[in-house]
């Protein structure tokens, strides 16, 4: 499962549309660690008013991978902290979060392209 969703929220889903913030607020207490690597990356991003920040940090536990690779994967979560923070996301490898300002077009296409993903495989991270 994904996200540990609360009564409130789930009745408030069944009756139709939910607030984003009470999305992400959902999202930061079930994802606690996936929540601190992007919102510090995207935090970093904003404040030093560059193109892009990265964090290559490896998760030190398969709980923490888990929740990385739950946000990274879902549409929805990864959609609704990229308005909230105000960037684009990336992923790449089992790890590698990148946070771009919207416009760096370039930058991101470098980041996911498949060269990209080639040089950056570490033979530490086959099977992570």
């Amino acid at each position: 499962m994904s996200l540990t969703v609360p009564p409130a929220l789930l009745e408030q889903a069944q009756q139709g549309a939910i607030s984003e913030e009470d999305f992400l607020a959902c999202v930061r207490t079930s994802l606690p660690y996936a929540w601190s690597v992007v919102a510090g990356t995207a935090e970093k991003l904003n404040a030093n008013g560059g193109t892009v920040e990265i964090n290559d940090d490896v998760p030190q536990n398969d709980k923490e991978w888990g929740q990385l690779f739950r946000m990274m994967a879902s549409d929805s979560i990864r959609a609704a902290i990229e308005r909230k923070f105000g960037v684009r996301l990336a992923f790449q490898n089992c790890c590698k979060v990148a946070a771009f300002a919207p416009d760096a077009t370039a930058a991101y296409d470098e980041f996911t392209s498949m060269r990209a993903q080639v040089l950056n495989q570490r033979p530490e991270l086959v099977d992570c």
